[in-house]
């Protein structure tokens, strides 16, 4: 069996390394290629200012944003796709 020996943490970690390198190809094309420039646009999903927590002790600043291009969501479904075959 393919995915018997498989942790969830390892697909997770394979999407995110699947992101982080289809925006890095998606960045590197749109620089280089004018025509392929909407590779490199992006859109941010999530908080634009952080939530601080001030307990007098310690302060704590909570926050995520999520920036997503066109190449990071084709990086996503091949990593997918390799974790599913390998």
């Amino acid at each position: 069996m393919k995915g018997a020996g498989k942790s969830k943490s390892f697909i997770w970690f394979f999407i995110f390394l699947g992101a982080i390198c289809g925006s890095l190809i998606g960045d590197a094309i749109g620089n280089n290629f004018s025509f392929l420039s909407f590779l490199k646009n992006f859109y941010s999903i999530g908080m634009t200012d952080p939530v601080v927590l001030n307990l007098k002790v310690m302060v704590l600043t909570l926050g995520i944003n999520f920036s997503i291009n066109i190449m990071t969501v084709i990086g996503i479904i091949i990593a997918v796709m390799l974790y599913r075959k390998y």
